[in-house]
């Protein structure tokens, strides 16, 4: 895994051990191996426009409270989870850590121009022929 832009503080992330749903036999029953990983945004020492722009993302797993929940089962034990979801909250904040560069707007060159009034005339022209037929009468 690359360096993170930001490096989050764990005294800032909470996690709950939860039962993993889905298939698994006996073990899934009795095992809390899943984690939910809840994370603050307002209450994070992350930048100011670091929240920002995660509170602006339209994200399913920030809450409207701004708190971040990532849910990790996949792996065997709890503490892969916790590495998983620790991973997964890294890459959430990482994507946002660089303010976006601003688009620049292009002109259409004049090729294409030429290109789409010609589309546009060849159409007008097949329309045109749906009219009436007029006749020498």
């Amino acid at each position: 895994m690359p360096d993170p832009l930001i490096p989050l503080r764990e005294d800032e992330i909470t996690f709950t051990a939860i039962r993993a749903q889905g298939a698994g036999g006996q073990n899934v029953n009795k095992v809390s191996s899943a984690v939910h990983l809840r994370y603050d945004i307002h209450a994070s020492s992350l930048p100011d426009e670091v929240k920002a722009r995660l509170l602006g993302l339209r994200d399913q797993r920030i809450t409207d409270e701004g708190v971040v929940v990532i849910k990790a089962q996949t792996q065997r034990s709890q503490e892969q989870n916790r590495a998983d979801a620790i991973a997964r909250l890294q890459a959430l904040v990482d994507s946002v850590a660089k303010a976006a560069t601003p688009r620049k707007p292009t002109r259409p060159t004049r090729a294409s121009q030429r290109r789409r009034l010609q589309g546009k005339a060849a159409r007008s022209e097949v329309k045109q022929l749906r009219g009436r037929v007029a006749g020498n009468d």
